[in-house]
């Protein structure tokens, strides 16, 4: 109860839910990763907001991906029938429980503890904890040998930054991919530093939204991830990419 009223006090949206004081929260391995280059307060700097996110709240984040979904013409897309699929940065498996029937195996990689944890409960339930193997691991260190995977991926977490992948991240995951297979991040951030790393856009028709287990839902996560949207979305139990991305 005192926690939660701390964190209420502190702010609702993820831009100020969080403090300096709270960094204690990542490993040694972490901070050197995370903090360089930074300011150190979360206040000050989005990305280190959300690491702490999925340190402190992972159930909260897990709440937001489940209705952030992806759309079904890039799974349709992603090679089917293939040995092996390592997917980096892979959260509480928004994009893993996809890629489960694809592979005969999956190799989860997740540097966030918490989010590990959820991953693994979330196969064990489904059944799918004997295909897929969740592994610490960082975007510039993949804890893997050369060439063994046919496809690479990472959704909505590899961007042009160091701490985040870079041009590290992207030579990671071209080391780890057999040739001929394939490199895919889903939902990039920067169209345009990945086309000058030689990758191809492809895009698919149709809306893409979020959706709301309900209205309460609605009201809550919106709130604390898309506090420009408050006014645009009502709130709806469902909001377009459109209104939310703003």
């Amino acid at each position: 109860m005192i926690a939660a009223e701390t964190r209420a006090r502190r702010g609702r949206d993820v831009r100020t839910r969080y403090t300096a004081e709270d960094i204690g929260v990542l490993t040694e391995d972490e901070g050197r990763r995370l903090l360089t280059g930074g300011t150190g307060d979360p206040r000050a700097d989005l990305d280190l907001a959300w690491e702490l996110l999925y340190r402190l709240e992972p159930e909260l984040y897990d709440r937001l991906v489940t209705v952030e979904r992806i759309h079904p013409g890039v799974i349709g897309w992603l090679p089917d029938n293939v040995e092996r699929i390592v997917e980096v940065a892979a959260g509480t498996g928004r994009l893993t429980l996809e890629l489960v029937e694809r592979a005969r195996e999956v190799v989860a990689i997740e540097p966030a503890a918490p989010l590990r944890e959820i991953l693994a409960r979330k196969l064990a339930g489904g059944g799918h904890a004997h295909r897929v193997r969740v592994t610490d691991g960082f975007f510039d260190a993949l804890p893997l040998p050369d060439e063994c995977a046919d496809m690479v991926v990472a959704c909505s977490a590899l961007t042009s930054a160091p701490r985040h992948g870079g041009r590290a991240g992207l030579a990671e995951m071209e080391r780890v991919c057999r040739p001929g297979g394939r490199v895919v991040i889903v939902w990039p951030n920067d169209v345009r530093w990945l086309a000058a790393h030689g990758f191809r856009h492809v895009c698919f028709e149709g809306e893409m939204f979020v959706e709301f287990a309900s209205r309460e839902e609605a009201a809550e996560l919106i709130e604390i991830f898309y506090p420009h949207a408050i006014e645009q979305s009502h709130p709806r139990r469902r909001v377009s990419f459109e209104v939310i991305a703003r």
